[in-house]
């Protein structure tokens, strides 16, 4: 799918760290990198390269140190004030979904808390939601720990999306999943991304993930974003760790399996 338009997050001179006991560690260093309306964009690195931190600066839940985020054509950390943040959907790793609600209040709660539509109608909404990500009627009154891997994900995403977001942010979509339930929620995700013309970006490390769904690779390491480019050149890039991430064992297998898309990339 090719991008439909502008940018959507723009990433300007990024500089990020935290301090332990007065020394400063930098994660981000002059890191810059562009989204644009429609991608797919993977990011992806080696452990503490800050990839998830990049999501929460999205998010505008972390200030940068420098730089700028800017999100939907607003600076992330205003986004509230700016009253963007409904356009903008996260997926947690682990669902992060309420214990003490059921599915259907789970997805509803964006809409619950907005405060504008009536009850009826909340509800009507939340169960094309949970339609959308293949869900069974029959599961709204189901308790989180009732769940299994695959439905609390569903249950999760149905709720990032409740509010009709043109941007989708995913954390390890397919974390703790068997390959079957993985195999089907990158389905899930591929057709969603595609219908609803979303911007999605996905932190993963999960090499047959980033095959099946990528439209667009960014490498983050050395304290910046080191290649930004389709997969199949992405994968090229020389440098150690790309070369050890895509073209090791697990790479060459993962490539093996889906080489028809690929060569599509």
């Amino acid at each position: 799918m090719k991008p439909l338009g502008p940018p959507v997050v723009v990433i300007e001179g990024l500089c990020s760290g935290f301090s332990t006991r007065g020394v400063r560690s930098i994660i981000h260093q002059d890191l810059n990198l562009s989204i644009a309306r429609g991608e797919f964009l993977s990011i992806v690195g080696g452990s503490g390269n800050g990839k998830t931190v990049l999501l929460r600066q999205i998010l505008g839940l972390e200030a940068p140190l420098r730089g700028t985020v800017t999100v939907l054509g607003e600076p992330a950390g205003e986004l509230d004030r700016a009253g963007a943040a409904s356009r903008v959907g996260m997926l947690f790793q682990h669902g992060a979904l309420f214990t003490a609600f059921d599915v259907l209040d789970n997805i509803a709660f964006p809409l619950r808390e907005l405060g504008v539509l009536p009850t009826d109608l909340i509800r009507d909404v939340a169960m094309v939601k949970m339609q959308m990500v293949g869900l069974d009627p029959s599961a709204a009154h189901k308790m989180p720990a009732d769940l299994s891997g695959g439905m609390v994900k569903r249950v999760a995403l149905a709720r990032a999306l409740v509010m009709d977001p043109p941007l989708l942010l995913l954390d390890e979509p397919t974390a703790g999943l068997d390959p079957d339930a993985s195999d089907a929620f990158c389905t899930l995700l591929r057709s969603l991304h595609q219908e609803l013309g979303l911007t999605v970006v996905m932190v993963t490390h999960d090499l047959d993930t980033i095959f099946e769904l990528s439209t667009r690779v960014a490498v983050v390491a050395d304290k910046h974003v080191i290649v930004d480019a389709p997969l199949r050149e992405a994968i090229h890039f020389p440098h150690p760790f790309v070369q050890d991430f895509f073209l090791g064992e697990r790479g060459q297998r993962a490539m093996e399996v889906l080489q028809p898309r690929t060569q599509d990339v």
